[in-house]
């Protein structure tokens, strides 16, 4: 990686590690972010710095604006398509023939997979928002396998437990 992208991705990494359930259009912004850093290099080979970051910058830039604008519907489509591709795997699972029930059973799994989306939003959002911030910040350190994982798990782990009681910190009653 290029010098001004492991400095960025690092410090957007330590935000969203800590806030990005509060911050879910920089969360997004952050995914956006690291698949541009990914794919420049499949998009032109051996990209110059800049234009890796500028790769980076504008999907970064499309992820919150779609998450600023679309959250609800995003959660909803991302929910029915989990859920309905879920299910079609689980009833493949017991059963030989799914074809028959192929549609039937992928809206039922939908339906249910996008209600317990937008119902468990926060909690998803608190898992996946530490691993992004810890995967940013891991990727931007050079460290053995063994290290470069230890790290990982344990950003994560401490990113959802700050959030997590974030969370609860809110939601609790005041005394």
């Amino acid at each position: 990686m290029n010098l001004p992208i492991p400095i960025l991705s690092a410090l957007i990494g330590a935000v969203i590690l800590f806030f990005g359930r509060k911050l879910f259009w920089l969360c997004i912004a952050a995914v956006g972010f690291a698949a541009g850093s990914e794919l420049a290099t499949h998009f032109m080979h051996q990209p110059t710095p800049l234009m890796a970051l500028t790769i980076a910058l504008v999907l970064g830039f499309i992820g919150a604006l779609i998450a600023l604008f679309l959250q609800k519907m995003a959660i909803a489509i991302a929910g029915f398509l989990a859920g309905g591709k879920l299910a079609t795997a689980i009833v493949a699972a017991f059963f030989v023939n799914l074809t028959p029930y192929y549609w039937i059973t992928f809206v039922i799994g939908g339906i249910i997979g996008a209600i317990l989306l937008l119902a468990l939003f926060d909690w998803a959002l608190i898992f996946f928002s530490a691993i992004v911030g810890a995967y940013l910040i891991q990727s931007a350190i050079t460290l053995p396998s063994t290290g470069s994982a230890i790290l990982f798990i344990a950003l994560a782990a401490v990113g959802f437990f700050v959030q997590a009681a974030a969370i609860r910190k809110t939601s609790s009653p005041i005394a």
